[in-house]
């Protein structure tokens, strides 16, 4: 091998070396730092691509999920509003047949029919409040929630009329029981509209169990991506840990070569003396 002062082939293989464990050691310093081994298009461009698509899905569903949640929130008002209208069409019942007797006297039939009709207009009281984020479902409005990332699918539940002289309730605002023979016509409507309010109750019921299963499905896919997206940029920490404290031995015996081979030039004097 020839001295040369010029050219240093060890030193340059050295910091070659040197160079690569340094790039090495920067890129293990990162991934301890930010927990990802893939945490830019330069780490692993194609699984960056596809970990950002996943997040996008993530992102997404988030939406879905604040859709469902207002669409739980409203059905459970309006599941609420039936349930009560249902209970005063028991008490209003109740009313209508005391008030069917005919042998009942004047004083006891005008109290039954007052107390009727504050249950009555109270009817109106329930579903004129059962509103949530501009939603009644049981006056006005269906329910819609969203169900996928896109929002091209949605659920749809629809209104179910609880107001007075709606075609779920017969009887009307002006439904009175101070006689036996409109007691009797207003039983039954009031018959009727147990019924149907039944059916009513029924719907609301299962659009919310519906909404709520899907909610759960949602949580359950979105935890499924995430994990998804760990699997495919996080770090292994402990392998990482363990390639730290190589590369750190590695560099340093990189520094000590390098210095060695820097000397090397300096031989070349001992031939001149």
């Amino acid at each position: 091998m020839a001295f040369s002062v010029n050219t240093n082939g060890g030193a340059l293989l050295a910091l070659r070396s040197l160079n690569k464990s340094t790039s090495l050691l920067q890129t293990v310093q990162n991934r301890v730092s930010t927990g990802l081994k893939v945490a830019s298009a330069k780490d692993n461009a194609a699984v960056f691509n596809i970990a950002q698509k996943l997040r996008s899905t993530v992102a997404g569903l988030g939406a879905v999920k604040a859709s469902l949640d207002r669409g739980i929130s409203a059905t459970d008002v309006a599941v609420s509003a039936a349930e009560a209208v249902s209970d005063l069409l028991n008490e209003l019942k109740a009313k209508a047949v005391a008030a069917k007797d005919p042998g009942l006297d004047t004083a006891s039939r005008t109290a039954l029919n007052d107390e009727f009709k504050e249950l009555r207009d109270s009817i109106t009281s329930i579903v004129d409040n059962a509103e949530f984020n501009g939603i009644n479902a049981v006056k006005s409005d269906a329910i819609v929630a969203i169900v996928n990332d896109d929002a091209s699918k949605v659920i749809s539940i629809s209104v179910q009329k609880l107001s007075l002289g709606s075609g779920n309730i017969t009887i009307t605002s002006g439904s009175t029981i101070e006689t036996a023979a409109k007691a009797s016509v207003v039983l039954a409507q009031i018959d009727a509209s147990i019924t149907k309010v039944g059916t009513a109750l029924s719907k609301l019921g299962s659009g919310a169990k519906r909404i709520e299963l899907q909610r759960n499905f949602i949580d359950s896919l979105s935890d499924s991506i995430e994990v998804g997206i760990g699997n495919l940029v996080d770090a292994d920490l402990a392998r990482e840990s363990a390639n730290l404290q190589a590369l750190q031995v590695r560099q340093q015996l990189g520094l000590q070569a390098l210095s060695i081979a820097n000397q090397a030039p300096g031989a070349v004097l001992a031939l001149f003396q």
